[in-house]
């Protein structure tokens, strides 16, 4: 079952780069150079982003995310080491002068989804303008 589970290529993933694509934006795809090998990497605007699932990486008060009701050790476990991986990597990458985005699952799926056009417009502001941290939740 877990390894029909995808890291790279995701339907949100896709999303967000289609959007900034058609915004004229260019991109590299999962930089091993740079900790926690963002999804998308914008070196001219020296801008790394990340598309959080919001299972994976443990999105408090979301609905997309609860603790399945077996083996909940496990889980727990596994998804508070992704929040930590999560946590050392961004502070890495701030101190090395990046400026990160966090984009969550729910902010473009589901019923509580903000909308591609919304998307669009509070991702490319992030990117132009002088901001270090941006995240991106559903309403």
């Amino acid at each position: 079952m877990m390894s029909g589970i995808r890291g790279t290529n995701t339907k949100p993933e896709m999303i967000v780069r289609k959007l900034l694509h058609s915004a004229g934006f260019r991109y590299r795809l999962h930089s091993r150079e740079l900790p926690g090998r963002p999804d998308i990497v914008l070196r001219k605007h020296k801008t790394a982003i990340f598309v959080h699932g919001c299972f994976w990486h443990g999105h408090e008060n979301c609905v997309l995310f609860r603790l399945p009701k077996s083996r909940t050790d496990f889980w727990e476990n596994k998804i508070l080491g992704n929040v930590e991986r999560d946590s050392l990597h961004l502070e890495a990458l701030e101190r090395s002068g990046w400026r990160v985005a966090i984009i969550w699952e729910c902010a473009l799926k589901g019923s509580k989804s903000l909308g591609k056009e919304a998307l669009f417009e509070i991702t490319s502001e992030f990117i132009r303008g002088g901001e270090s941290r941006l995240e991106v939740r559903g309403r």
